[in-house]
Parts: C-alpha cells; sequence; structure tokens
C-alpha cells in the first residue's frame, strides 16, 4: 500500500530547499538561490512556506551592514523530511501483483 506523501515536500522547489538544508543544515538566502537556481521572489515566497509549516527556521540579520538572511533546519523539518524520504521508498519496493 502506498503512503501518502506530505504535500509540503511535494514542490520541487521546497524538495530542492529541504534536501540542500539536510546536507548543510543553515545556509544563507542567496546560497539557497544559487543552489535551486530559483528567483529571489519564488524562493522567498516557498522559505515561507516552510517556515510557516514549522520545517525551517528564519533568521534575519545583517552582516557588513547588508541584510542576511540564514534558514536553519527545525527538528520538526528534519523528521518530516526523513519520514518523507522513507514513505518514498515505499513506491519501489512494491510487489507487482
Amino acid at each position: 500500500m502506498f503512503k501518502e506523501l506530505d504535500p509540503m515536500l511535494l514542490s520541487q522547489l521546497r524538495l530542492a530547499i529541504m534536501s540542500y538544508l539536510m546536507v548543510v543544515r543553515e545556509a544563507e538566502f542567496n546560497a539557497l538561490k544559487e543552489e535551486t537556481g530559483a528567483s529571489a521572489g519564488n524562493l522567498s515566497a516557498q522559505i515561507s512556506k516552510l517556515q510557516e509549516a514549522g520545517y525551517i527556521g528564519v533568521e534575519k540579520t545583517y552582516r557588513n551592514n547588508y541584510p542576511l538572511t540564514l534558514c536553519k533546519l527545525t527538528p520538526k523539518g528534519i523528521e518530516a523530511f526523513e519520514a518523507f524520504y522513507a514513505d518514498l521508498k515505499t513506491y519501489f519496493n512494491q510487489k507487482g501483483g
């Protein structure tokens, strides 16, 4: 039986953000923009959705008088990503009948 996949992670860009953060744990907005190839507006919108879901934390600060946005996985986000990955693997382990 197929498990229902987390709709928050079915978006290609949100999945890319989460996948990258699973490796690095914390990233600046510009690094995420570069890694995903997303526009600033789209990336910002998807980060907001992940933040609202409690999957990432966002810290806005300054470095050398320039705005700096840091994104970091939350424990809930790590758990959601790991569950998504485990559930997705069940799709490949189905026995034909």
